[in-house]
């Protein structure tokens, strides 16, 4: 059993936002396995859909907390079905540190500025998990607050290189599920930038 749990916020209007990566690349991940469709679970707080990979299950989880509450989605589930976070726990959020088009694959750390994993970290009470941050970016030269820029509407071009990330760290978070997070580290923290 493992859960892999994609970060956003709830809502059409955030829906084709930066912000919104992780929801983006848990969809993705969904289509790729055929998962069942996502349900509404309100023990978890969260939309939960269900995949099978390699044998083994996989739990796909949208909190829908909104961001900064993800913890209070990610930990029940986890905790429901005995699992350990450092083994069995997967979260897929935005990073505005990464330029778009780039993945970082880590077995564990800090929040490093971000409201969803710092949430997960309280909840959890251990940094010890892994995840995949997809590169949001900034917009350089411009003093709009991280907040505005995290939560501003796609263009067309940007959703499209946003969802191509998106494929990738799906494909990343199967890696994880099947052969570990070195495995998945070795494979996709390798410089990348969106065509």
């Amino acid at each position: 059993m493992k859960v892999i749990a994609g970060l956003g916020n709830p809502g059409a209007e955030y829906a084709a936002t930066p912000h919104n990566l992780g929801f983006m690349a848990v969809d993705a991940l969904a289509d790729r396995l055929r998962a069942t469709p996502w349900k509404p679970e309100r023990r978890f707080k969260g939309l939960v859909a269900k995949a099978a990979h390699g044998g083994e299950t996989l739990w796909l989880l949208k909190p829908q907390t909104y961001m900064n509450a993800s913890g209070e989605s990610v930990a029940p589930l986890l905790r429901y079905y005995n699992g350990r976070p450092e083994r069995d726990l997967l979260v897929l959020s935005d990073d505005c540190d990464l330029p778009p088009g780039r993945l970082r694959v880590r077995p564990s750390g800090g929040a490093g500025g971000h409201n969803g994993l710092r949430s997960i970290i309280a909840a959890l009470g251990t940094e010890t998990f892994a995840r995949v941050r997809l590169g949001a970016g900034r917009v350089p030269g411009e003093r709009r607050a991280l907040v505005d820029y995290v939560l501003h509407r796609y263009s067309d071009e940007e959703l499209e290189a946003a969802r191509t990330l998106a494929a990738e760290a799906a494909e990343a978070a199967l890696c994880w599920a099947g052969h570990g997070v070195a495995e998945a580290q070795n494979r996709f923290n390798a410089a990348r930038t969106a065509p």
